[in-house]
């Protein structure tokens, strides 16, 4: 736990970098744009054929005729545009997910690779397009459980678990891979995948919490939903500054960890010895001090 809040930390100190602000401003910038268009475009007759299909339902005409006599026909109402941004919120989770890993994660892990630990070899052990397909495929399971998992939403408890859950599976499987990929050697990558699995998750159920925040907003009375078209580009920004965060922490805390396994030697044993030169990780060159070895002085990859 000492080294995931440290990487948190760190990840937050990162977010302030002019490098790291210069690198979201186009997956930011393309999803605002996108969302102004779809907005401005397809939202009220988005909002219409909501409304029609749920005027299909008898259940629907009773409830909004009962909701109308009672006096809360704003109530009724509510429910179309809730529906639409419903459907919409996977979408904008998934592409924002999507573009930050693409556009965002491998720079940013060379920036924590490069002034964290300048002397970490790179052993390049996934190609873009392998990290492409991972990413893909990741998302393509991910929503298939998303689907699958919305007949349990209607269980209180299960509509505050599963979500978030899925999202981190999901978030922690793409950062987590693309933050390792320049890096680490396949087999490194592979081990500490299997080994930092559950804190891995939980660093990804932590960022889809942090991202569940915008559907707060239209989910807490009209008043909101009034705004929708104005909310939607704000929650595309959190979004985007929620993911930009998490892939900092990942590559904060998997760097680390990767650091520590090669100065320590621990894949030696599994008949993939480390070169020399490849166990050479000292954190302190960051700070101008000449980098030792790992095999003569032990290396803390928790120092700046």
């Amino acid at each position: 736990m000492k080294q995931i809040l440290d990487a948190f930390w760190r990840a937050l100190a990162y977010c302030l970098h002019p490098r790291v602000i210069g690198l979201s401003l186009f997956p930011l910038g393309l999803m605002l744009a996108a969302s102004f268009g779809l907005v401005y475009f397809f939202w009220q007759p988005a909002v219409a054929s909501a409304q029609a299909w749920l005027d299909t339902f008898r259940l629907y005409q009773a409830l909004a005729a009962w909701l109308n006599e009672a006096g809360w026909s704003l109530v009724s109402t509510m429910l179309a545009p809730l529906l639409v941004l419903s459907l919409s919120t996977p979408v904008i989770v998934v592409a924002s997910l999507l573009l930050v890993a693409t556009f965002m994660t491998s720079a940013m892990a060379a920036l924590v690779g490069q002034r964290r630990f300048p002397m970490l070899e790179r052993k390049r052990g996934a190609s873009m397009v392998l990290a492409v397909w991972w990413s893909l495929w990741s998302t393509v399971v991910a929503l298939v459980a998303l689907l699958l998992s919305m007949p349990l939403w209607l269980v209180p408890p299960l509509v505050l678990i599963l979500p978030p859950l899925i999202w981190g599976w999901l978030t922690y499987r793409v950062f987590a891979f693309d933050a390792l990929a320049a890096h680490a050697s396949k087999d490194e990558r592979q081990h500490i995948l299997r080994e930092h699995r559950g804190r891995l998750l939980l660093m990804g159920v932590l960022t889809g919490y942090l991202g569940a925040a915008p559907s707060l907003f239209w989910a807490s009375g009209a008043l909101f939903l009034a705004f929708a078209p104005l909310l939607v580009p704000l929650a595309i920004w959190v979004y985007t500054l929620v993911f930009a965060l998490s892939s900092l922490w990942f590559a904060h805390y998997l760097l680390a960890e990767l650091a520590r396994l090669r100065s320590s030697g621990g894949l030696a044993d599994a008949g993939d010895p480390m070169p020399a030169h490849g166990a050479m990780v000292d954190a302190v060159a960051w700070h101008g001090q000449p980098a030792l070895p790992a095999a003569d002085t032990a290396t803390d990859p928790s120092k700046p």
